[in-house]
């Protein structure tokens, strides 16, 4: 069949597509590539879409993956994203969507994906380089976008490559019932001023982002804090913020959910154990092994912003080499196990037919000394802990949008007057947490409107406490319930982790009354969280010992 006209790769694309490919260690390429730019889209409602298609120079037609992005179709994104596909294979488009980079129409984060989606197939089937076979792919909004189309997905959908990606964009922003400040901060400043700086100048801004913005993030009210950060109108934030039950049905469009236990599309998810969505990656990965579906999850050390492609870009032509090979391509190994995670604290990668993989319990209790122990005190005793809102305890590391994202030494978080710990002995022997660690916590607070948050660290032999998993726990009272103040048990599951903490380590618990600005910090007298102009303290006493004593149980392999 003809080819298309287009455009051959220029000089430098060519060149770093190599250098990549070397790199990563991709099999050998197949073929040159030529791209269209700026290919027209057209819409159910007249809005017109733009993409750039990226094709072999090899006869066609060719299987498709489709990339339906909001951050542009410029070099510095697509080629790592595309050419090394096309090279192989594939027909690849990398639309922009709605409302961004030339496309039509107006950008609102994830509501128009759906419909968008399923007009992008019906476009593809006209499409003479389309030979019928389609699989969608990308990271973070993509996969999103990914999952959207999967609300009622087309025949000719054959794979889909989901990385760090989201299903639920409500979950995500209000994460533990809090808003998730420096994340969807960064990523609304992101958004706003993408089409205003050039790639590189958005690579130093995101890079700064954190710097950047920390200073606003401390201001009150929160409501008109998008505009403080200028570029062009986010009116999404101040929106999220005045809603923060994610039972409102104002929250319905920003969900693909159905998807997830309706979709038999064999899928391949890859996440980081300090992924802002990690949690929905395992969410994801669980209903459709669930329910019979081909699936297969790769589990790295990464952040959101640090994922490995020299990991993901084999994998993923992995799979579609098992899925929708292309014609002459060199074959890549299929997964022998249907899971693959990197063990932190082992630094190693390993193979397993399932996750969570078989564990044995293993429970430590705390002791008022800032012990943790394998036997429950024999005496209660209290560890008191006090959070002040206009000095809330900052957070350290974790899963945030930031250069500081990931594991950190907690050391100066911790010898904070507001931040307690729990503090096992040196370890005998190798302890490994496969799976999600169980935190029960006797606590009693002053104030009904109030935090905990709880965070796992390995203490390393010189001291240094690096953060494995955490989670914040609100304790506000529930819409219609009444403010009530005393003693409650607060029994939680952290995320999901793999990490070995070595013989001569100690295992810690980390509990405070917030991690500010990762949540946004709760101000303790139950107004709106975007209204409120200042804070009220709380005063928790967390019990040891006692009928129901406090302890961490490790899911251990």
């Amino acid at each position: 069949m003809p080819q298309p006209d287009g455009q051959p790769l220029p000089r430098a694309a060519r060149i770093a597509a190599t250098a990549l490919a070397r790199r990563w260690r991709l099999p050998a390429a197949t073929s040159e590539v030529r791209v269209l730019r700026g290919v027209d889209v057209p819409m159910r409602d007249g809005a017109t879409l733009r993409a750039d298609v990226y094709l072999p120079t090899t006869p066609g037609p060719h299987p498709t993956v489709l990339l339906r992005s909001p951050y542009g179709r410029g070099a510095g994104f697509a080629v790592p994203m595309t050419v090394p596909y096309a090279e192989r294979g594939y027909a690849v488009v990398i639309q922009s969507v709605r409302g961004t980079f030339g496309s039509g129409g107006e950008f609102t984060p994830v509501v128009n994906e759906e419909h968008d989606g399923q007009d992008t197939v019906a476009w593809l089937r006209d499409q003479p380089w389309f030979d019928g076979r389609l699989a969608t792919l990308g990271p973070s909004y993509l996969g999103y976008t990914q999952w959207a189309l999967a609300l009622d997905p087309p025949p000719e959908l054959k794979a889909m490559i989901l990385h760090i990606g989201p299903h639920d964009l409500a979950q995500a922003g209000l994460i533990d019932g809090a808003f998730q400040l420096t994340n969807l901060a960064i990523w609304t400043d992101l958004v706003a001023h993408q089409e205003q700086v050039g790639f590189l100048r958005g690579l130093l801004r995101l890079a700064t982002a954190e710097r950047r913005l920390t200073p606003h993030l401390g201001d009150l009210p929160l409501q008109g804090l998008a505009e403080r950060f200028g570029g062009d109108p986010a009116p999404w934030f101040d929106e999220w913020l005045a809603r923060p039950d994610l039972s409102d049905p104002y929250w319905d469009r920003y969900r693909a959910t159905p998807a997830v236990h309706s979709s038999t599309v064999p899928t391949l998810l890859i996440g980081g154990w300090q992924d802002w969505f990690v949690e929905q990656t395992l969410y994801q990965y669980a209903a459709l092994r669930d329910r019979g579906v081909d699936v297969g999850l790769t589990v790295g050390p990464w952040a959101h912003l640090t994922i490995d492609a020299a990991v993901t870009t084999p994998e993923s032509l992995g799979w579609l080499n098992s899925h929708l090979p292309g014609a002459g391509a060199e074959p890549v190994p299929e997964r022998r196990d249907r899971v693959r995670v990197y063990v932190t604290g082992a630094r190693t990668w390993r193979t397993m037919p399932d996750w969570p993989p078989p564990t044995t319990d293993r429970t430590w209790y705390l002791a008022p000394d800032g012990r943790l122990d394998d036997d429950a005190p024999c005496e209660p005793g209290v560890t008191t802990i006090h959070y002040d809102p206009m000095d809330p305890t900052p957070s350290v590391g974790g899963r945030i949008l930031a250069g500081s994202a990931g594991q950190r030494d907690n050391s100066d978080l911790e010898a904070r007057d507001d931040v307690a710990t729990f503090t096992t002995g040196p370890l005998r022997k190798p302890v490994e947490l496969l799976g999600g660690a169980r935190v029960r916590l006797s606590v009693e607070s002053d104030n009904p409107y109030g935090d905990v948050f709880v965070r796992i660290c390995d203490v390393e032999p010189n001291g240094r406490s690096v953060n494995i998993t955490d989670r914040l726990v609100r304790l506000d009272p529930a819409p219609g319930e009444e403010p009530a103040t005393g003693e409650r048990t607060v029994v939680t599951t952290l995320p999901d982790t793999a990490h070995r903490f070595r013989a001569g380590h100690r295992i810690r618990l980390q509990v405070s009354g917030g991690a500010h600005p990762r949540y946004a910090r709760n101000l303790g007298t139950g107004e709106p969280p975007g209204e409120a102009t200042h804070g009220v303290p709380v005063k928790h006493r967390i019990g040891s010992g006692g009928i129901q004593p406090s302890s961490v149980t490790l899911p251990a392999g």
